[in-house]
């Protein structure tokens, strides 16, 4: 089955198509210019800051409101889809997909591991340039320990306001004005649909890209978990890569049964880590909740459940279509117009 509503955001051709008129300059988009022209210099830059758990829509939501009512940049919040490479295994939103609209720290990190702390001096200095240039910095990605880098006035590079069992205070003094857009679905919904996208990633050259991956010197040299080393795929099927290189071929049934049981564990092991990624990432966001942050929640989940309610077909993708505007792009706007209005 193919999710044509939310189709895989690495797949080599792009199958969603906007079908809503792109305003290209709305009475909002004034009232953002002249919140700049007239803004004291001490007042705290403004931004938004879309987050939610792996899969949820977010790319989606910043293109939709970049596109059609603010103008807007993306910086990108994904600790794994800073670093360059594996486009599709790290679920990089492709060039067609993007519309034009700017994105930062998406891909561009190479031949080192990205801290939170360097986190958060690179992505204020696009919070300053884009602010600048009269443009609302749209913050987007899964990772809360990169936001909670950026966006927290005091931060400690040696304090984890996210361990499991012994988490630091959270602040909710904020070094930005923010408007944190939340992004959820209902876990047992989202991973149904994230088993789905695994299966459509492999469709669309996962495994080739990881094969490529793994006979290039760059794995070979990275440090262990460190980097593209961390992305879901590259651990789970590094075991099949070293018992199966690419260059080796099967020549008899006992061979080609190993193998293929192996892709099935790596493949299994993919989908079961990504919801718990998933599982991980509410329940952080949970905890930012529970510390005074601001949260807007937008629910998804029947956006989901309509996308997946039958096979794919053109009525499933127009319903879920309608059902993410009533549900998370118009509620969305209302949130953003009365933040800037403020």
């Amino acid at each position: 089955m193919r999710l044509s509503f939310f189709p895989p955001s690495g797949s080599s051709t792009t199958t969603y198509r906007h079908r809503c008129r792109t305003k290209l300059f709305s009475p909002v988009q004034m009232e953002y210019c002249h919140y700049h022209a007239t803004a004291p210099r001490h007042q705290r830059r403004k931004i938004v800051v879309i987050m939610g758990p792996t899969g949820c829509g977010k790319s989606r939501l910043s293109i939709d409101l970049a596109t059609r009512f603010f103008p807007s940049e993306v910086i990108n919040s994904d600790k794994i889809q800073v670093y360059r490479g594996l486009d599709i295994t790290t679920n990089k939103i492709p060039m067609p997909d993007r519309r034009g609209v700017p994105h930062h720290l998406l891909g561009e990190i190479v031949d080192r591991h990205l801290t939170p702390s360097e986190y958060r001096s690179l992505a204020a200095r696009y919070v300053s340039s884009i602010s600048d240039r009269r443009k609302l910095p749209l913050v987007v990605g899964g990772s809360n320990s990169f936001i909670h880098a950026l966006v927290a006035n005091r931060f400690d590079p040696d304090s984890d306001v996210f361990h499991e069992t012994e988490p630091d205070p959270v602040s909710k003094d904020l070094r930005y004005n923010c408007c944190f857009l939340w992004v959820d679905v209902a876990i047992p919904v989202l991973n149904q649909y994230l088993e789905k996208r695994v299966d459509e990633m492999l469709d669309s050259g996962m495994f080739e890209e990881l094969e490529e991956y793994f006979d290039s010197g760059e794995f070979r040299e990275s440090g262990e978990s460190t980097g593209l080393r961390q992305a879901i795929g590259v651990p789970e099927f590094e075991p099949y890569f070293r018992k199966f290189p690419s260059h080796t071929i099967g020549t008899n049934h006992e061979v080609d049964s190993m193998r293929r049981a192996a892709y099935e564990e790596a493949v299994r092991a993919i989908k079961e880590n990504t919801c718990q990624l998933a599982k991980r990432q509410a329940g952080k966001i949970q905890r930012l909740r529970g510390a005074g942050w601001d949260l807007r929640r937008l629910d998804a989940t029947e956006v989901f459940r309509a996308a997946m309610g039958g096979l794919g077909s053109g009525s499933d993708s127009a319903c879920a279509s309608g059902v993410w505007e009533r549900q998370v792009v118009e509620p969305s706007v209302k949130i953003v117009k009365r933040f800037m209005a403020e």
